[in-house]
């Protein structure tokens, strides 16, 4: 069967990138806003910790992911049907947020501010999907490093954007200015991401009518394959102690007695920075080992936490908060393109979408716990013993990959070299 033709590759990349930016509006606001706007407001930090609930749909968009993927009579353009339905609900709601000035939000109607945050979570949760069908639809070959390193920055940015300028936004025009400027910004990009040609599915996998027995068998087919087990493990824990640190990182920066503008603008250069680690990560996958890269920037992004840790313990000037921001923001992106990456080796032809989502949602479904016991456990420990306990389980779970072996056939370097062995 001759190879499917689509989209030239530079349309595709370009695609990806806005795609993945547009979720990281939203997204950015929850991960990185929230948390120094909380703790400015007084909220303890086990309460912040619990925000992470509001984050729920990210681990459970696997339970409807399968039925994101077209299936047969599915028309052109179905994944980027369900990109414009869930971003104007994303719209619809910031609108909402912006009804309240920001004191009631983190006051009486605090419950209120979750609900809503949970319905942005559940819509970005739901464009994931779609977005990395697509990407792994589309993405083959040598594309596929480029491709996720392009895919984590285009991501980055939109957390920059919706965390550290929203921030230093708050401060300029205030909460509602801020916000309808976020919508805005989020119409507009929908409207060019919507031109780009999305062609039917050539043989679509699903049948029309998908039920629960159908979507449980899809699932356990999926693990049911030799080496599975392990690589389950790793994904489970490799994004845990940079998930749980990183939760503590902005309270205790606030703690420090920084203001919300100071905050904003280490957030921006360092996403800067793990944006630019990303693309790089991306080009180098094409060259590196698999089991070479998780082990090794695994091991980076522990050694990250180390930092934090012995800033917190020594009560470090603000050069030092940079420098190990700087140093934490580079190890979290490249890690994450390694491990997108083999990811998307892991899914069956004709699944991509909901093969992708079942591995994002049990990674996330892990980082989300984690990140719910943040606050307890900077409350428990303080912040220095907390940092040290998301070092010790970063650097755990990059050193039990050295037992793993890449989903790649006998003989081969582990690199992608084309289509990955589903044997």
């Amino acid at each position: 069967m001759p190879p499917e033709r689509g989209p030239a590759p530079a349309y595709v990349l370009l695609t990806l990138a806005g795609l993945y930016f547009l979720q990281g509006l939203p997204s950015g606001l929850l991960a990185k806003a929230v948390p120094a706007l909380a703790r400015e407001a007084g909220l303890s930090t086990q309460w912040i910790g619990l925000l992470a609930l509001a984050a729920l749909p990210w681990a459970l968009k696997f339970l409807w992911a399968p039925w994101v993927d077209p299936g047969a009579g599915a028309r052109a353009g179905h994944r980027l049907r369900w990109v414009a339905w869930a971003q104007l609900l994303v719209m619809a709601l910031l609108l909402v947020l912006s009804l309240l000035e920001r004191p009631l939000w983190f006051g009486e109607a605090f419950p209120v501010l979750l609900l809503i945050l949970f319905l942005i979570n559940l819509a970005s949760a739901t464009q994931d999907v779609a977005a990395d069908g697509l990407a792994v639809r589309w993405l083959r070959g040598d594309l596929r490093g480029l491709g996720n390193g392009i895919q984590v920055s285009g991501y980055k940015i939109g957390l920059i954007l919706s965390g550290g300028l929203f921030l230093i936004a708050n401060d300029l025009i205030g909460w509602r200015g801020s916000l309808w400027l976020l919508t805005v910004m989020i119409g507009v990009l929908l409207i060019g991401i919507l031109r780009f040609p999305e062609p039917a599915e050539a043989a679509a996998p699903f049948p029309r009518r998908r039920g629960v027995l159908w979507w449980w068998q899809r699932s356990r087919d999926f693990w049911w394959r030799p080496g599975l087990l392990l690589w389950a493990v790793i994904l489970l824990g490799y994004k845990v102690g940079d998930g749980f640190g990183t939760r503590m990182i902005k309270p205790y920066l606030v703690d420090q007695g920084w203001t919300l503008a100071a905050v904003g603008r280490l957030d921006l250069v360092a996403s800067l920075v793990g944006l630019l680690s990303a693309l790089l990560a991306g080009v180098l996958m094409r060259r590196w080992h698999y089991r070479r890269a998780l082990v090794g920037l695994g091991l980076w992004q522990g050694l990250a936490f180390v930092g934090w840790w012995w800033v917190a313990r020594s009560d470090a000037g603000v050069p030092a908060i940079w420098a190990v921001s700087l140093f934490e923001q580079a190890a979290d992106g490249a890690s994450t393109v390694a491990l997108f990456v083999v990811m998307m080796a892991y899914c069956r032809s004709g699944s991509e979408g909901g093969d992708y989502t079942l591995q994002a949602s049990l990674q996330l479904m892990a980082v989300g716990l984690f990140m719910l016991a943040s606050g307890f456990s900077a409350g428990y420990f303080g912040y220095a013993g907390h940092f040290l306990l998301a070092a010790l389980l970063g650097c755990a779970v990059a050193l039990l990959a050295l037992a793993w072996r890449p989903p790649l056939g006998p003989g081969v370097t582990g690199r992608y070299t084309g289509a990955p062995d589903h044997s």
